[in-house]
């Protein structure tokens, strides 16, 4: 079995820090994934949904995997993540929360909700690079993903 390894990434990350480190991970690992990111969940929604300024698939290709924030502006994560597990043509795209928040009630809501993983993210930043390599690994290497649906 082939791996494409252009497959793009939607990073839901409203932290210009947090972004920027997993910029600099996926750098240090030479990973070639197109990452896009939405600073919010309204941005992340509309670019899943084709609006406002994605009207298309070349602004907002389908993601292969999400990571998401939980503590974003507006619409936050967990909203995101509902509604995402809830539509038929998105509920495929599998979501990792990628999150600061250790809060159990975060953690099974998230689950409950359709989360595919929930995953800390360590300040450390070799631990984070660690963290990083383990989810590209592990969603790209080991896991087989759904041929995307039609949006």
């Amino acid at each position: 079995m082939s791996v494409n390894l252009a497959q793009p990434i939607l990073a839901v990350e409203d932290s210009d820090e947090d972004f920027e480190a997993l910029r600099w991970a996926f750098k240090k690992l030479a990973a070639t994934h197109p990452i896009f990111r939405c600073k919010s969940g309204d941005d992340a929604l509309d670019f899943l949904y084709l609006q406002g300024k994605y009207p298309d698939l070349i602004h907002a290709p389908r993601p292969a995997l999400i990571l998401l924030d939980l503590n974003l502006p507006g619409t936050d994560g967990r909203e995101v993540l509902e509604q995402i597990k809830q539509d038929a043509k998105l509920q495929t795209i599998p979501v990792v929360v990628f999150t600061t928040s250790a809060n159990p009630r975060d953690l099974e809501l998230c689950y409950r909700n359709g989360a595919n993983s929930y995953q800390l993210k360590p300040v450390d930043l070799q631990k984070f690079l660690k963290s990083v390599e383990a989810l590209l690994d592990y969603w790209f290497q080991v896991a087989v993903l759904p041929e995307p649906a039609e949006r």
